[in-house]
């Protein structure tokens, strides 16, 4: 699969629809964690392996990332951006393989993945606080501020999808361009500074998504701790 500039090419077509290299290799990953959670989750035992424990210790730390940001929540949210941060890594790391792109260095995708926040934001909200609660809070403190508030959801929701496009493209560029100057004399830098630059551009992704979502959350409770002390 080769994949030309920004816009990723088309592999092969359905009834007319083009399904580029981005959504191959996006089912591909998918298919590779639904695939990895079976397995590692089929013999689970009291006394864990090496592998269980590896697993456990990487679902407590998201545990704890989401408990230190919104504690009372944690339950509720730990599907998601358990599964946003897991995805995301393994797109960001897929490109490592020959032949293969990142998903996230594709721009329709990472707008994809904004999208989801964007919806899970009001959906989290709505489902704790009620339809009419929720919606409230976007005219407070005053109805003025409403095309503020819009303003705001679209634009957070743009940067969060440009953001890990442009850095996983640039980052995909800067090594190709090294390796084409230095030739493969320093494969192991370049390898290394894709693994930290994937991780940690899965990571501030995940937690803006976490914020995003804990604001929207705790907006209601700080309210009601306003009325009940009025």
């Amino acid at each position: 699969m080769e994949h030309n500039g920004i816009s990723a090419e088309t592999v092969f077509t359905i009834a007319g629809l083009q399904v580029t290299s981005t959504v191959v290799t996006t089912w591909l990953v998918m298919v590779l964690l639904g695939g990895l959670s079976w397995l590692l989750t089929r013999h689970l035992r009291s006394e864990p392996g090496m592998i269980q424990t590896s697993l456990e210790i990487a679902v407590s730390m998201i545990e704890n990332a989401i408990r230190a940001v919104a504690p009372q929540y944690t339950r509720q949210l730990m599907p998601f951006i358990g599964t946003l941060w897991t995805y995301i890594v393994v797109a960001n790391l897929i490109g490592l393989i020959p032949g293969l792109h990142s998903p996230t260095r594709d721009l329709s995708a990472t707008s994809a993945l904004a999208v989801l926040v964007f919806l899970s934001v009001h959906w989290f909200g709505i489902r704790t606080q009620g339809l009419k609660s929720y919606l409230h809070h976007y005219l407070t403190p005053s109805p003025l501020m409403l095309p503020f508030h819009i303003i705001s959801e679209i634009s957070r929701t743009v940067a969060l999808a440009v953001r890990l496009f442009g850095n996983m493209m640039s980052l995909e560029m800067a090594a190709l361009l090294i390796l084409l100057v230095a030739g493969f004399l320093v494969p192991i830098p370049i390898l290394m500074l894709h693994i930290i630059e994937a991780l940690v551009q899965a990571y501030i992704f995940g937690m803006l998504a976490l914020i995003y979502i804990a604001g929207g959350l705790q907006s209601q409770q700080l309210r009601q701790q306003s009325q009940t002390k009025e």
